[in-house]
């Protein structure tokens, strides 16, 4: 049996005659670039996150980066990003001209410990990017609690989270700006890149918007110094269709991840027991296990693609390896080392799901 990872196709044909029919009614329409299309999903994701406001953008680095942008933050600021996520959320605060500031995650849900950021700040610090890390919530409370006390900006790295829940609202204008990324992989992907920002903050939102259509909002006339970055309708109008299933999706997440819980048993593996399970979206199911290269290369013998969440650190990699040489960040190092993703998807058969069960119980360290 052949167990993918994630089967991107899958959410296509399950409505194929749909998305091809709006995709050949924004083609005929003439109008590549913005339009009711894209309106239309900024809308209607904007009220799924519980959001006032929601801008169309390139992709997810975009979002952060001009969100940090319109926020004012630039060279020799520092921006708290946690030491384990996906090197995008340092990038961002790189490519403003500031410095990212890596705190360890917890030992929960792996996201950045709240609990160490108040030692991280300093009269430099202008920002905290949380990560809602594999679709798990961050710690919100506490770390708007810290940004208040310390006059501090919120920019969430949402890029793994569509759906999930904080405290009884959906993810998307907890701080003062929330990133979202809509690569293919995303629990709400596009047949190509895209992003997006939503904040409850109307004057942000529109920043971002002229900053992101070259600092322009009447053509020809440019207020600020802006980039490129737009969503174009093609990938809206298919994210509008997949918004409508989004719940859904994220619901057979949770059942998958709920019966890889309840019948894993595997010695000395880690499961993810401390998540919520009914709040978050299920990204992606993260197990540990101190011989995860030796796990990963016998379950690929069984047909079973597993992946690697993040094998290299941000601080290890070359491009920041000079600057961070002598961070001692051991947990996220341990994560590095032991952290492997198991295939969960919306689509995934259970049958397929009983497998990987039955081969991750049956490995032999």
């Amino acid at each position: 049996m052949k167990i993918p990872f994630l089967s991107l196709v899958d959410s296509y044909e399950a409505h194929e005659d749909e998305f091809n029919q709006a995709i050949r009614n924004v083609l005929s329409s003439g109008r590549y670039i913005g339009g009711e299309p894209l309106e239309k999903f900024e809308r209607n994701f904007a009220k799924y996150t519980d959001a006032q406001y929601c801008v169309g953008l390139a992709n997810g680095l975009d979002a952060l980066e001009i969100s940090l942008k319109a926020l004012g933050i630039s060279e020799g600021d520092e921006v708290i990003v946690p030491s384990n996520t996906f090197i995008a959320t340092w990038l961002a605060v790189s490519n403003v001209g500031a410095i990212p500031v890596p705190v360890e995650p917890n030992n929960k849900n792996y996201s950045i410990d709240a609990s160490k950021i108040d030692e991280a700040i300093s009269n430099q610090t202008k920002a905290i990017i949380p990560v809602h890390l594999y679709g798990q919530p961050a710690d919100m409370d506490k770390i708007l609690e810290i940004a208040k006390n310390n006059n501090l900006y919120v920019i969430e790295d949402a890029a793994q989270a569509h759906g999930a829940i904080f405290k009884g609202q959906k993810i998307g204008a907890h701080g003062d700006i929330v990133a979202w990324s809509f690569y293919p992989g995303k629990n709400l992907g596009a047949f190509g890149d895209g992003g997006a920002i939503t904040t409850n903050n109307k004057s942000l939102a529109d920043k971002i918007k002229t900053i992101g259509n070259y600092g322009s909002k009447d053509k020809y006339v440019n207020i600020l110094k802006g980039v490129n970055s737009r969503l174009d309708p093609i990938q809206a109008t298919v994210l509008d269709i997949k918004l409508k299933h989004l719940d859904s999706w994220n619901q057979s997440r949770r059942v998958i991840a709920k019966k890889y819980l309840e019948e894993i048993f595997l010695k000395d593996l880690v499961l993810p027991i401390h998540l919520d399970l009914e709040n978050a979206a299920w990204h992606l199911f993260i197990i540990r296990h101190p011989q995860r290269d030796k796990l990963a290369s016998y379950l690929k013998t069984q047909g079973i693609q597993t992946l690697i969440h993040y094998p290299i650190p941000p601080h290890k990699q070359e491009v920041y390896s000079s600057d961070f040489f002598n961070f001692h960040l051991p947990i996220c190092d341990l994560m590095s080392d032991e952290l492997l993703s198991l295939p969960i998807g919306p689509h995934m058969p259970m049958n397929h799901v009983e497998y990987v069960i039955k081969k991750v119980n049956s490995f032999e360290s």
